[in-house]
């Protein structure tokens, strides 16, 4: 079986691929953006590390050709003076469509946000939305994985955790009385993994996220608590922290922005969670916390 991966050398990439790695009959194409990126991939037998260009339909079907499942993991939260909501998140999501069709690729698997919707008054969720629209009118059989803030080694959800929990005082948006359901990476993987291996038919949606609900306040103490430290938590207004964003990000071209505030001070909740329909069981998130604070850098 051939599964091919785009967005290969991101967080969620390169641990995918560590565990598909270890699956015995697979062929795994890593797509990244440039050469630079395959040292930072995992090195295995099947893994084949290929350059993509979301510009260039023919050249990424090309690298498609004869996929069983392509998975789809490219993407931004944060917009920079090169790479914005339309072009990272929507344009290229209708190249890999395109390129899959022309591939005649059985499945693609998207990996989409939980609050994603083509109607929605956040630029962000709004560009998930209209590229889940891309993959769910492709044609081709899909799986739409709609995912909360992740939990893993070396994602941006475990790098701002750590940082929080590591100070004695720190400040977060809103006293971080917003609620979270973290998702371990693993979990994420197995999913990945098991929606890939097997037959596809129509378009499905799965809201996957972790077993637990959390204010973000707690899952920093709690985090600190596993590390045996204390940290005293304090309130960064929010409509302060979006006219600072508004400003700064319009100086630079980029970084963080209101939108980008408004989606990580979202409540993360779900109406049903996708863990029994896809069949894996979810890692109890002190478990999680447990292994990415005492994980040694890989």
């Amino acid at each position: 079986m051939k599964i091919a991966i785009t967005g290969a050398n991101s967080s969620v990439g390169k641990n995918l691929l560590a565990q598909l790695a270890t699956l015995p009959d697979l062929e795994i194409i890593a797509g990244v953006r440039s050469k630079s990126a395959f040292d930072s991939l995992p090195i295995a037998a099947s893994i084949t590390p290929a350059v993509i260009s979301y510009d260039d339909i023919d050249g990424l079907a090309s690298v498609l050709a004869g996929a069983d499942c392509v998975i789809h993991l490219a993407g931004i939260l944060i917009e920079t003076k090169h790479s914005n909501y339309a072009s990272a998140n929507v344009a290229a999501t209708e190249t890999v469509v395109e390129a899959a069709k022309r591939s005649k690729a059985k499945h693609i698997i998207f990996i989409s946000v939980v609050g994603a919707s083509p109607d929605s008054n956040n630029a962000y969720f709004r560009s998930k939305g209209a590229a889940e629209k891309f993959v769910s009118e492709s044609n081709i059989p899909s799986s739409i994985i709609r995912t909360p803030i992740l939990l893993g080694h070396g994602s941006a959800g475990t790098n701002s955790l750590k940082y929080a929990a590591s100070k004695g005082k720190t400040k977060v948006l809103g006293g971080g009385n917003y609620t979270m359901r973290p998702l371990d990476v693993d979990d994420l993987n197995n999913a990945l993994t098991a929606l890939a291996t097997k037959p596809a038919s129509g378009t499905t949606t799965y809201e996957l996220v972790g077993p637990e609900t959390i204010a973000y306040r707690d899952l920093i103490k709690l985090a600190a608590e596993i590390q045996n430290k204390t940290v005293e938590i304090g309130s960064a207004p929010i409509w302060l922290a979006k006219i600072g964003s508004a400003i700064t990000s319009m100086i630079k071209g980029g970084g963080m922005t209101p939108t980008v505030i408004d989606v990580i001070t979202m409540n993360e909740a779900v109406a049903v969670n996708a863990d029994a329909a896809i069949g894996i069981e979810l890692t109890p998130l002190r478990d999680t916390l447990n292994k990415i604070l005492t994980e040694k850098s890989k």
